[in-house]
C-alpha cells in the first residue's frame, strides 16, 4: 500500500506527464485519487499540472470540502467525485484536454469508430457527452448515460476524462484517448476510416468480457445498423460479408482460438501495466 507521500508524489509525476505530453496548458486539467471511502487526494486549482510538488496536493472528503492542505481544490472536482459515487471500482480520475480528442468534440465529430484492437480491448468506444457548463453539476450530470458502461468520456468542448483501478490506469486511459484520436485523424485524412469488421469486434468484445471491462458491442442481430448502407460488414462492392449475426442464414463467427486469446491477453495485459 502506498503512503501518503507516495501518493502525492505520484499525482505531480503523472501532472507533469500531462504538461509535457500537450494534454494540459497553463493551469487546465485535474487529477484525484481515492484513498478511502470518503477520502481523496487532488490537484490544486491555479497550478500548472507540470510544475506540482507534493505539499500542492489537498485531501478532500466526498463531498468536496478540504480536510488538508493550504491551496484550494478544483471546483471541477464535482465531475470526480460523481464518478467515485457512482463506480465503486474506480480509484482514480484524469481530466485533460488532449488536442486531438479535444478537437472532435469541438468538430462535433464522435470518437466511436473502431479502428485499432488494442484500443478496443482497452477503450471500447469514447462516448461524448453533453456540453456543460464548467464548475457546475452540469458536467457530472453529463457524465450519466455513459458512467457505467465506460472508462473514457469526452466532454463537448471541454477535453477529456478517464478512470481507472489506479491512478497509472487511469493516466494510461487518457494517453490510449488521444492516441487513438490521432490515428482516426490522419486515417481521415488519407481518405478515409476502414473499421474492424462486426464479427472481429464480436471477439474483441468478448475478451472485454473476459476482462471483466465494461462497454460493449451490440452484436448484428441488435445492431441498429443492420441491413443498412452503415453496416460495417461490406466487401469493396457494398455486398454484405456479415457472419456475426442473422445476414442471410451464415454460421455465427467460430470462438477464437485458444492461443490467440492468451496472446491478446499478454499483450493488452503488458500495455495497461499489469
Amino acid at each position: 500500500m502506498q503512503s501518503p507521500y507516495e501518493i502525492k508524489k505520484e499525482i505531480c509525476e503523472m501532472g507533469r506527464r500531462l504538461y509535457a505530453a500537450g494534454f494540459v496548458a497553463a493551469n487546465d486539467g485535474n487529477i484525484s485519487v481515492k484513498v478511502s471511502d470518503n477520502e481523496y487526494y487532488c490537484t490544486p486549482t491555479g497550478v500548472s499540472k507540470g510544475f506540482m510538488t507534493p505539499d500542492m496536493i489537498i485531501k478532500i472528503d466526498s463531498n468536496g470540502n478540504k480536510l488538508e492542505g493550504k491551496l484550494n481544490p478544483s471546483s471541477e472536482i464535482k465531475m470526480h467525485l460523481r464518478v467515485y459515487r457512482e463506480r465503486p471500482d474506480v480509484k482514480a480520475v484524469v481530466h485533460a484536454h488532449p488536442p486531438v480528442a479535444t478537437a472532435f468534440t469541438v468538430a462535433g465529430v464522435p470518437l466511436n469508430q473502431y479502428i485499432l484492437p488494442e484500443a478496443v480491448l482497452s477503450l471500447g468506444d469514447v462516448p461524448t457527452c453533453d456540453y456543460g457548463t464548467p464548475s457546475t453539476m452540469e458536467i457530472p450530470d453529463s457524465l450519466m448515460p455513459y458512467i457505467q458502461t465506460h472508462d473514457a468520456f469526452l466532454l463537448k468542448n471541454h477535453g477529456a476524462l478517464t478512470v481507472g483501478c489506479d491512478l497509472k490506469k487511469a493516466m494510461f486511459v487518457m494517453e490510449e484517448v488521444e492516441f487513438n484520436a490521432k490515428i482516426c485523424m490522419y486515417a481521415r485524412q488519407l481518405g478515409g476510416v476502414e473499421e474492424i469488421p462486426c464479427e472481429e469486434l464480436e471477439k474483441l468484445m468478448e475478451l472485454r468480457r473476459k476482462f471483466n471491462m465494461p462497454g460493449k458491442h451490440p452484436g448484428c442481430k441488435k445492431c441498429s445498423n443492420l441491413g443498412t448502407e452503415k453496416c460495417r460488414c461490406k466487401d469493396n462492392a457494398g455486398k454484405s460479408t456479415c457472419s456475426c449475426g442473422d445476414h442471410g442464414g451464415k454460421p455465427a463467427s467460430p470462438a477464437l482460438d485458444g492461443d490467440v486469446v492468451a496472446e491478446i491477453t499478454r499483450r493488452v495485459l503488458a500495455a495497461l501495466g499489469q
